[in-house]
């Protein structure tokens, strides 16, 4: 049995989709392609214009049908997280904590907080009061854990352990996730399946690299970094190179350090392309030759 489908959620051609268990699901979008409405819909949160959410083969109901709105078994993380104020962490974890004193070290190391269960509440960053109101749903466990912009407003340092602490839950606690990020890159290593929404309706759906390497059109592409538009053909600047002989010649307009690499602004006869290199000798006025891998 599929664990969740949802079925023309806002009315006929709406949105449909299939997650069986164990699948990490992303749903991408720009902001206000309803992909925050989405989840709390599938929670049981909010209530569907139209369509129907089944959770292991039943119906998800709707806030006013409930006398505590949301979905048993379904444990949502907003974006507004809260904790209660000047607790102990450990304090805050043990309510409604029926797990064993090792399932819960386990699942404190999961959520790298083990080392902050003295501390309190006010005296923790952002991104550690994050993961604590994470393993705080999590000491009930969920079949499935909706996340909502989990990576907003995080450095890089906390995104990246945030990245680990959720594919632990799933590979380690089996547990199936539906992420939301309204960055898409923080999402390709991550997703099994990939869910583009455009204005509330489903854009592309499939793979991350199917999505990456084959985007249906401009803003699903544009949704997942640069792009070229060569013909009717979508090109990743890491597709092209520089070559010492090639068909296509033109003039660097603007080199743009990225780290790693290089972001290379190319003039043609009669485009212009941007393509990635980690050749540290191009200079804004080369001539230069290109081609496609």
């Amino acid at each position: 049995m599929d664990l969740l489908q949802l079925i023309d959620i806002g009315g006929v051609g709406g949105i449909s989709f299939v997650q069986k268990k164990g699948q990490n699901l992303a749903i991408a979008g720009e902001t206000g392609s309803g992909k925050s409405t989405l989840l709390k819909i599938i929670g049981g949160l909010a209530e569907p214009s139209a369509g129907v959410v089944l959770f292991e083969g039943e119906r998800v109901l709707a806030p006013r049908e409930r006398l505590v709105p949301g979905q048993p078994g379904i444990a949502y993380l907003s974006q507004h997280f809260e904790l209660w104020h000047n607790y102990r962490v450990e304090e805050i974890l043990s309510y409604a904590n029926d797990m064993s004193s090792d399932e819960s070290a386990e699942l404190y190391a999961i959520c790298h907080i083990d080392h902050l269960l003295g501390r309190r509440t006010d005296a923790l960053s952002g991104g550690e009061r994050q993961r604590i109101a994470l393993a705080r749903l999590l000491v009930k466990p969920p079949r499935l854990l909706l996340l909502d912009e989990p990576f907003s407003n995080l450095d890089m340092i906390h995104k990246d352990t945030l990245k680990r602490v959720i594919r632990n839950i799933g590979e380690q606690l089996g547990i199936t996730c539906i992420l939301v990020s309204h960055d898409p890159l923080d999402l390709m290593a991550w997703a099994d399946e990939v869910l583009v929404l455009r204005n509330g309706g489903v854009e592309q759906q499939g793979p991350p690299e199917r999505i990456y390497r084959q985007p249906i059109n401009e803003y699903v592409a544009g949704l997942f970094g640069k792009y070229n538009l060569i013909g009717k053909t979508f090109v990743r600047p890491e597709d092209i190179d520089i070559v010492e002989e090639g068909s296509l010649e033109g003039v660097v307009e603007g080199v743009i350090f990225q780290g790693s690499y290089y972001d290379v602004e190319v003039r043609l006869k009669n485009s212009r392309v941007v393509l990635r290199t980690t050749n540290v000798g191009i200079r804004k006025g080369d001539s230069v030759r290109i081609a496609l891998r």
